[in-house]
């Protein structure tokens, strides 16, 4: 995949290094917080606090903190560098969110183009507390996608989904789903969620996460027609990596057999289809996962 030389976006949040707090408190509220404490009430509090300390050896301003919000907070590690692998890693995920504002601003009306976290080990987001293990993620909340780069190495490593592009479809599979919350469509899906059974509801999400694949096959389709950033055996990868996440396939090699009613992402042949279907057409209209009599 060609992506050195080529523009990097700037909606970029570089949270490598640094470890995910909890969430500070708003100035606004410290005046009268400080008037509670010194208060009978605060005398009470504060003795109930003391005493969870005691009996479940936790922190009871952690959990103050979290009842009252705020920003979250972050502590950096100002020895943190990444290695030469790293952040060869770091510019090229730049340079595909880039690509994807460009075809998305074309395809869609006031387009707001997401933020792209990048994290290690943990991070903190509007959808809570995240750690690597997660993979990556979208989070509606506050409209970011969140990365640790080290989950390409172990896609590669533990999947055998290597390559520059089976990455980029990735971050372009994560972008889509942003295309689906600024479309409704995200919103209307979660609102389901209680309404129907847990398999009910599997189907709905497995149906969401397909048009996320589909939306970054029309990603590419575009890019490539524009820029002609791919080279041969490229697709292959993005294709190898659609499949190497399927449920079926993941589930499978995890316990030695496949559940079809926990499905949430498509089997490892719906994948690859939606991906290559959105990628030969570069319609979008061609991608109503969620009317489809065939998945």
């Amino acid at each position: 995949m060609k992506w050195q030389g080529r523009r990097k976006s700037s909606n970029i949040e570089d949270r490598r290094g640094q470890s995910a707090g909890g969430r500070g408190i708003s100035p606004m509220l410290l005046i009268p917080l400080f008037r509670l404490l010194f208060s009978k009430v605060g005398l009470v509090i504060v003795a109930v606090l003391v005493l969870i300390m005691v009996v479940t050896g936790t922190n009871p301003l952690a959990l103050l903190q979290q009842f009252i919000g705020g920003e979250p907070q972050y502590a950096q590690s100002t020895d943190y560098q990444p290695s030469p692998e790293e952040q060869a890693l770091a510019d090229q995920t730049a340079v595909v969110l880039a690509d994807t504002e460009d075809v998305w601003n074309k395809m869609l009306q006031d387009y707001r183009e997401p933020t792209l976290v990048l994290f290690s080990e943990q991070v903190n987001s509007a959808c809570g507390l995240a750690s690597s293990a997660t993979g990556p993620f979208y989070c509606p909340g506050d409209e970011k996608l969140y990365i640790d780069l080290s989950f390409f190495s172990e896609m590669e490593r533990k999947l055998g989904a290597d390559g520059d592009f089976a990455q980029a479809y990735v971050v372009g599979h994560e972008v889509g789903h942003h295309v689906q919350k600024l479309t409704g469509t995200m919103d209307q899906v979660n609102a389901m969620r209680g309404q129907l059974s847990e398999t009910e509801f599997n189907k709905l999400m497995v149906r969401l996460e397909l048009q996320a694949d589909f939306y970054a096959g029309v990603w590419a389709h575009h890019t490539q027609r524009s820029k002609g950033f791919l080279e041969p055996g490229d697709l292959e990868e993005a294709l190898n990596a659609a499949s190497a996440i399927g449920d079926d396939r993941l589930q499978k090699q995890a316990t030695g057999r496949v559940m079809p009613d926990s499905f949430t992402h498509g089997t490892s042949a719906q994948r690859v289809r939606w991906f290559r279907k959105g990628f030969e057409t570069g319609d979008v209209n061609q991608g109503d996962t969620f009317n489809a009599a065939q998945l």
